[in-house]
């Protein structure tokens, strides 16, 4: 009698903000794929590329994380289907995967009336993400950061993100910061960061207007038309709307927008982003860019996009990117900021393109060194 094959490794993924739309759509959306019940449209490393990668299966990924809020994953997925989020009939379809990833969910921090120190939290923090990799025997795990914008911190203090991102150093966990907030980019951090031997990415998931705007401004330089002005606006409701409502928030959001427009037209034209909350949207976001330029012989023109989507749907399976390629990283033994992940991000880290095609290029060129194929 033959033995038993022996089960795949399996990876974790530690969500920062867990019970959020982002993180309910990504375990929720995880387990729809991993049961056949969806295609994998979105995830871009599904595509042929990736295939040689030796990428963790999406069947190996289990979940967990830290939030401040107590509305029960299974519940919070209820909620989105209803928002037409989710599929109708999805969370009662995975509700074993939400209850499993529910368990997992540790309180964050800080709350009102803590009284920890900012070492005390990071450690609690640190052991929370140990505590979940030896329960579930898991290889290792990735820390990815999904909570609502913060605003830029006022003076040396660790801002939450920031303790959560230093808990992922200290538990030996790659990090990704999805989130315009300032995670490992605190001065404290860096020298963390550099001697921890870790691979991280970040920061500000590019899912929707700045996406537009890595492939328009490069467009623009290279057709040699001059560009006068661009403005925008964005019409959220949800957390992220909620959040944004903040003067601070929304600028350090603002932040990765205009850094692709420095970067791909070689100079910052006139106009703002304006975020507005609109409550009533829910997790659905309306951006549009209104862009003024200049043809031949001075001739002046315009062009006007809008962008209608769902944040959440766009952003979980960049997550399941994400995870899959730093733990991929990490199990190769590669360290430090990964430019080559610039593709998914407004703000990346490293020196990075800020144009998407060659943002893309670089990230196939990651997938290929990922393979086990270069140690041949």
């Amino acid at each position: 009698m033959s033995a038993p094959r022996p089960l795949p490794p399996r990876v974790g993924v530690w969500l920062i903000g867990a019970r959020g739309s982002v993180a309910t759509t990504v375990v929720a959306g995880c387990a729809a794929l991993t049961a056949g019940l969806r295609p994998p449209t979105g995830l871009v490393t599904e595509t042929p590329a990736f295939a040689d990668s030796g990428l963790p299966a999406l069947s190996s990924l289990v979940f967990g994380g830290h939030d401040t809020l107590d509305c029960p994953l299974p519940k919070r997925a209820e909620q989105l289907a209803a928002g037409g989020v989710l599929p109708p009939g999805l969370p009662t379809a995975v509700a074993a995967e939400l209850a499993a990833a529910e368990a997992e969910i540790r309180p964050g921090g800080p709350l009102p009336g803590d009284t920890r120190d900012e070492r005390r939290l990071i450690a609690d923090f640190a052991d929370d993400i140990r505590a979940f990799v030896r329960r579930g025997d898991l290889t290792r795990a990735v820390v990815v950061n999904v909570a609502s914008t913060e605003p830029a911190p006022n003076g040396p203090a660790l801002p939450p993100s920031s303790l959560y991102a230093a808990a992922a150093l200290e538990a030996g966990c790659p990090y990704v910061n999805f989130t315009p907030s300032t995670g490992l980019h605190h001065p404290a951090l860096a020298d963390p960061a550099a001697a921890s031997g870790l691979p991280y990415a970040g920061r500000d998931g590019k899912t929707g207007q700045t996406l537009l705007r890595s492939v328009l401004g490069p467009m623009f330089t290279q057709r040699a038309l001059d560009v006068r002005a661009w403005s925008g606006t964005n019409l959220l409701g949800g957390g992220d709307g909620a959040a944004l409502a903040d003067p601070a928030a929304a600028e350090a959001k603002n932040a990765g927008k205009e850094r692709v427009l420095a970067d791909t037209l070689g100079t910052v034209p006139e106009g703002q982003v304006h975020i507005d909350d609109v409550p009533a949207l829910g997790d659905w976001k309306t951006a549009w860019d209104h862009i003024a330029f200049d043809g031949f012989l001075g001739t002046r023109m315009i062009l006007q996009t809008i962008w209608q989507g769902c944040d959440s749907a766009l952003a979980a399976p960049l997550v399941l990117d994400l995870a899959r390629l730093l733990a991929r990283a990490h199990e190769r033994g590669l360290t430090g900021p990964r430019p080559e992940l610039a593709f998914f991000f407004k703000d990346p880290i490293g020196d990075a393109p800020s144009s998407l095609a060659e943002q893309h290029a670089e990230l196939l060129a990651f997938a290929r060194r990922l393979s086990d194929e270069e140690d041949r």
